[in-house]
Parts: structure tokens; sequence; C-alpha cells
């Protein structure tokens, strides 16, 4: 077999490829069905970034360890000098301010500080000695690290990417090493500060998304509307669906952002609980191949960005079906690989293309069996 497939592509990590061409594939369909029955103005444009993003992922699995751990702080740094000038310079959308208006793209900035965080935490713990992981030298920089960014987030206000910047980094922070106790301590001191952080931290809207998830049916033709239609949706797909271009809810513009947040629901409604279990397993599929990677990495660096990238991409899959389930508040966090949106895919593509990185680096590195 290896005398027909060339060895560059003998090489590829197909099982992660697969299933992720899969959900690409998949995703083109349903904005296709999204648009009424037309490749434009979402579906063409999907795969076209994938191919673009592609592209990049695979160029960046080219690099090398020493290049990905000199640029961490760097990328950081200019990724945060983007943050303040959206605050200043920002472009204004959706009653939010998260854009850069670069004239040929609009650029969210916090976008690519998520798997940023993870990069520059995963560079800081690597050359942190072992002895000082459980002291303050520790926990102090990567707070900071952490909450500069999320800060910055939140004014603009976009508490769902805000709440992926620390995700990622609490990640990596727990998978280098620190004492669970922190973290116990830190869950607990968050549960006593909810009620003065959601009074006095969130804005008046992001509190009825609260209310609304706690009780949608409450107001289903207002604030419940979204939570309500997108069960709807899920429910009236059964178990094979309405038939591919048949979903109602999407076509009669029942259903709110069916090509972005909430395109989950417009799948489930044609191609029913069938559907969601393809689109589920593709996931699976790669997460697992993800903390696959992070395991067979033989050096702190490279295991903690394969988890902490990894992590990022469960972040997205994760708030997304709960959101359009009724099980999490509707925060804005559009399904990897398959919603509409140009900030999305590069972000998930440049945590695809770092653990493709990882996995070379894997390939090449002598099996000691110890992580250093």
């Amino acid at each position: 077999m290896s005398s027909i497939v060339p060895a560059p592509v003998a090489r590829q990590p197909w099982q992660m490829l697969f299933p992720l061409f899969v959900l690409i594939g998949f995703g083109a369909l349903v904005l296709f069905s999204a648009a009424g029955g037309s490749w434009t103005p979402y579906a063409a444009s999907h795969l076209v970034r994938f191919a673009v993003f592609l592209m990049m992922a695979v160029v960046m699995s080219r690099f090398g360890k020493d290049l990905a751990q000199f640029f961490a702080f760097p990328i950081y740094g200019v990724i945060i000098v983007m943050l303040v000038f959206v605050e200043a310079i920002g472009f204004v959308g959706g009653g939010s301010q998260r854009w850069l208006d670069l004239g040929f793209m609009q650029l969210q900035p916090s976008e690519l500080m998520k798997p940023a965080i993870v990069l520059v935490l995963a560079r800081f713990y690597a050359n942190l000695p072992i002895g000082m992981i459980p002291t303050w030298r520790s926990l102090v920089p990567a707070g900071a690290l952490i909450g500069f960014p999320v800060a910055l987030v939140l004014l603009q206000p976009d508490l769902g990417t805000s709440l992926a910047i620390a995700f990622g980094g609490f990640v990596v922070m727990f998978v280098a090493g620190l004492p669970l106790r922190w973290f116990v301590g830190a869950g607990l001191a968050g549960a006593i500060l909810a009620p003065v952080a959601f009074f006095f931290g969130l804005q008046p809207y992001q509190q009825k998304r609260v209310f609304t998830f706690l009780d949608p049916e409450s107001d289903p033709l207002g604030d419940g509307y979204h939570i309500t239609q997108s069960k709807i949706a899920i429910g009236s797909g059964g178990f094979s669906g309405k038939g591919f271009n048949e979903g109602s809810q999407s076509h009669l513009n029942y259903l709110p952002e069916p090509h972005t947040d909430f395109i989950f629901a417009t799948m489930a409604e044609e191609w029913g609980f069938l559907g969601g279990i393809v689109v589920i397993g593709a996931f699976a599929f790669i997460l697992s191949w993800g903390l696959s990677v992070a395991r067979n990495s033989q050096d702190r660096f490279a295991k903690l960005l394969a988890t902490g990238m990894t992590a990022t991409i469960f972040f997205y899959v994760a708030i997304n079906l709960m959101m359009v389930m009724g099980l999490a508040p509707v925060v804005g966090i559009p399904l990897p690989f398959m919603s509409h949106g140009g900030s999305s895919m590069m972000t998930n593509m440049i945590c695809i293309g770092s653990l493709m990185m990882v996995n070379r680096w894997n390939r090449k590195a002598p099996r000691t069996g110890l992580i250093s």
C-alpha cells in the first residue's frame, strides 16, 4: 500500500481529517438549505474559507518547536495591542464593539486570543522549574496573562469569548500540575461571588439571557424566542428528519440565525436524530485524536499545547450544543466547522494546525515514555 499512496499523503492524520471533512461537507449542505437552496451567500464561502484555512493549518504543521516557543509571547503581545485598538477605534456591529476594520475584512482579535492564550501559557509552564509549580510563582503570572485579555473582551462586551479564553487558560494550568485545592478554592470563591457578578458585572441583556435560560417559556415570543424555536426545530426533526432542504423552521424564518449559532437546530430539523449522531460522532473522533496527540507528546510544552487546543475546540462544541438545546444561556458561540463565519473557522483551524504540528513533533521524537 505504501508504494501506491505517496508518503506525504500517507503521513497525514486521516483519523482526524476524515471526520473534519465530514463536518465541513455536512455543514455546507446545511448552509445550502439555510439559504433556501442556494450555494450563496453561505455554503460557497464556507468551503472557500475552509480550503484557505486548511492550507494555513498545513503550513503551521511544518513549524518547529523552537519557533513556536519563540513566537508565543510576541503573538500574545500583538493580540493584546489589537484588543486595545478595538476599544479605541473598533468597528461596532450588533451593539458590540468587537472588530477591527482592515478594509478587506473585519477582524475579531478576541477570537485569535483563544489559541494564543493556550500557546503563551504552554510556553510559560514549559520553562518553569517543576519545583515552582505548587507556588505563587506559577499562579500569579498565569492569572495575569489570562485576566488582562478577559477584562478587555468583557469591555466589548463579549461574555462567551471571555469564558472561552478563561477555559482554555485554566485547562492548561490544570494539566501543568497546579494544586487541585487552588481550583477547588477558585470554584468556591466563584460560586460565592456569582450573585455579585450577575447583578453588577453583567450587562442588562446578559442578565436577561440567564433569566430566559431558566424559564424560556415565560416569554416565548420575546426573550425566550431563540431557545423556544430551536427546541421546536430539533424536536420536529424526529428520528430521520423532514428531509434535505425541507426545514420549515429555517425556511419560514422562525428559527433565528439558522446559518450561525443555531445551525445544529437547522440540521436536526432536516436530518433528525441520525444527523445529530453523525455530527456528534465526528466531533468525538476529532477530540479523541487531539487528546491522543497530547498523551503521545514527549515534552511538557507539546503536551500542554495539544491539550489546550483540544479543550478550546471542545468548549465551542459543548457550549453551542448545550445552548441550542436549552441547556445553557445563549452566548453567541457558533458550532465549529459547520457554522458560517470566518472568525470561528480561523480560530478552530488554528487549533487544528497546532495539533497537526504537535503530532508531527511526536512522530519525530524518540520514544522514551517520559514527559520532561
